[in-house]
């Protein structure tokens, strides 16, 4: 199962950014998703999650800064990040909350200071 994550980019310290996952084999509806981060020598790790009823939950380092939503008609999963830092620069990727399915290349975020 291919997901693919895009809206990546390079920001300043403070600026924007929009990411949203596709599929065109997974009805994002009808599954929990998450977005995960991976940043250079590090694990990856989940961001945030939200659950088919909407329930979304974020890591305490960019609660109050990220937010996971769903696009049912484009069938995509986004992820608005406000106030970006330095520290939140990796790579993003959308799954599952258990990571059930192919990674894929993710989508690279660059935040400059």
């Amino acid at each position: 199962v291919q997901l693919q994550a895009f809206g990546g980019g390079s920001v300043r310290a403070g600026e924007s950014l929009r990411l949203s996952c596709t599929s065109s084999e997974v009805k994002f509806n009808v599954n929990d998703m998450s977005w995960f981060r991976q940043a250079p020598g590090k694990q990856r790790e989940s961001v945030a999650s939200i659950t088919v009823g909407g329930t979304a939950v974020y890591a305490d380092a960019v609660q109050g800064r990220f937010t996971i939503s769903r696009d049912y008609f484009k069938n995509t999963v986004n992820l608005e990040m406000v106030g970006l830092k330095p520290e939140d620069t990796a790579v993003y990727y959308c799954n599952s909350p258990v990571g059930e399915w192919d990674w894929g290349q993710g989508t690279l975020v660059t935040v400059s200071s």
